[in-house]
């Protein structure tokens, strides 16, 4: 007779809330890429690709989404000031697209206003020279797209953690 195996009402919570995300800050140079904590709680910066061909900026991502059993990419994407879709942000759908179905995996976006921005401000009060490090700031800014991504998430039941990088 087959061994029987109970799950508690907090491990079936623990397994429902289980959560692994991939933040991505799509740019034409740099695709900047953020995880969180297997609770969904904290997100922190990855790495950064430089972007050579799709072919080899998906092989990258692809080894990062099998080496952390990525479920969803978070992307941010960039509206402008008034709401809008511009140029860029058409340009992010298109790659996201593909991306998406390169890696068989769901795309949720994140309005990106202002993330590369914050991403410098954190650098520089960090006494570190934003030009110097332009990587770094995509990889912050992922981490911004996904921890907001994180929050509006974890709001229904109301936890919130601050933002921690890299």
């Amino acid at each position: 007779m087959p061994e029987r195996r109970t799950i508690s009402v907090i491990q079936k919570q623990e397994l429902k809330s289980f959560i692994s995300a991939l933040g991505v800050d799509v740019g034409s140079k740099r695709i900047g890429l953020a995880g969180c904590d297997g609770t969904g709680l904290i997100a922190t910066g990855l790495t950064t690709i430089e972007r050579k061909s799709f072919k080899e900026d998906v092989e990258q991502i692809q080894q990062i989404v099998n080496d952390r059993q990525v479920q969803v990419l978070v992307v941010g994407l960039p509206y402008a000031m008034d709401g809008s879709l511009g140029f860029q942000a058409r340009h992010v759908q298109k790659f996201t697209h593909r991306l998406a179905q390169a890696l068989k995996l769901p795309v949720e976006y994140v309005d990106e206003r202002l993330t590369s921005y914050q991403a410098e401000q954190l650098l520089i009060a960090e006494n570190r020279s934003p030009s110097r490090n332009k990587g770094l700031i995509d990889r912050k800014a992922a981490a911004l797209i996904l921890q907001q991504w994180l929050d509006a998430r974890g709001s229904t039941s109301n936890r919130s953690v601050p933002f921690v990088d890299d």
